[in-house]
């Protein structure tokens, strides 16, 4: 199944974001900063990805259903959507 990139504009720009703060974390880890700030800022990169994953299996899943896209059946759709669990 091919998904809208017009749809998954935030997508990507959250997933720029969360580079953005993965690139800090490197840096806040080189620069020898607080345990506290470097795992609140990785936590922060977590859950960006996440939105982000959870975000393009909603979009998959409505053009699944909004389109009878039969590449992807319910168990693979399932098993996308398990594996951000």
């Amino acid at each position: 199944m091919q998904l809208d990139s017009t749809e998954l504009t935030p997508v990507v720009n959250r997933l720029k974001r969360a580079q953005g703060q993965l690139a800090a974390v490197t840096r806040m880890l080189e620069e020898g900063r607080d345990c506290k700030d470097i795992v609140t800022q990785l936590a922060a990169v977590s859950k960006a990805l996440d939105r982000a994953g959870f975000a393009i299996i909603a979009t998959g899943l409505e053009q699944c259903i909004t389109r009878e896209d039969a590449s992807m059946n319910k168990k693979d759709l399932e098993k996308l959507f398990l594996s951000l669990a």
